[in-house]
């Protein structure tokens, strides 16, 4: 599974955007999708997971109420529709695509897409 993110950008505080993860082959309807970001010099950080047929999603705490994760099988297209969005939610934002649900918030998954930044900034 190949996975290619899009939508980043600059945002002004307050301001919405929406991220796409784009996967080829013809699995992507049995992998958990989950969404991640990583600020300038700190760690990799979950934000987002939803399982293989979108019935179940988890959110990081400081998102919650303000992202939302779905996914289209047919599409084969994940994404995180993200307002509110605030400064300290600045950072290049990874999607990744996995076999176990679970794994995916221990930041374990099979795949990795190359990541989109996000900035949001006035």
């Amino acid at each position: 599974v190949q996975l290619v993110e899009s939508g980043g950008g600059l945002v002004q505080p307050g301001g919405s955007l929406r991220l796409s993860c784009a996967a080829s082959g013809r699995t992507f309807g049995t992998y958990a999708m989950g969404w991640y970001r990583q600020a300038p010099g700190k760690e990799r950080k979950f934000v987002a997971a939803m399982d293989w047929n979108g019935s179940i999603a988890d959110y990081e705490d400081s998102v919650k109420g303000r992202f939302t994760i779905s996914r289209d099988n047919v599409k084969k297209t994940a994404y995180l529709q993200m307002n509110g969005l605030k400064p300290e939610d600045t950072a290049d934002y990874y999607c990744a695509a996995d076999g176990s649900f679970q794994d995916l918030g221990r930041l374990r998954a099979d795949y990795w897409g190359q990541g989109t930044q996000v900035t949001v900034s006035s």
